[in-house]
């Protein structure tokens, strides 16, 4: 199973990226996929997730909301973080990841790393004018 994230970058405040993550070694259809991201000296958190099969129920995290948006394309096998208005907080590394079920698993508001089965290596999103 591998996970690619990609499509990170440097952009200014008020700026959008897009992110993918493109899955390869399982079905993803039946697979919630979520995106992770860690700043310099913080713990990795949750940022949101999508749920498998047809994507109907998505998580976001307070600070991203309304910002950003989720989806999923299942005949490429890719899952897709749309990031707008970006701030320079939002500057992380940025990582994709499923939990190996079809549901994200949200306890107390939050997404946690550790029910990741498998790990994409991260990309780099920086917001700097």
């Amino acid at each position: 199973v591998q996970l690619q994230a990609s499509g990170g970058g440097l952009v200014q405040p008020g700026g959008s990226l897009r992110l993918s993550c493109a899955i390869s070694g399982l079905n993803m259809e039946n697979y919630a996929i979520g995106w992770f991201r860690q700043a310099p000296g913080k713990e990795r958190e949750g940022i949101s997730c999508i749920r498998g099969r047809n994507g109907g129920s998505t998580y976001y995290k307070d600070s991203v909301k309304g910002r950003f948006t989720i989806s999923r394309d299942n005949a490429k096998s890719t899952v897709y973080l749309q990031m707008n208005s970006l701030k320079p907080e939002d500057t992380a590394v940025y990582y994709c990841a499923t939990p190996g079920v079809v549901a994200c698993t949200v306890v107390a508001g939050d997404f946690s790393q550790y029910g990741m089965d498998y790990w994409g290596k991260g990309t780099q999103v920086t917001v700097s004018s």
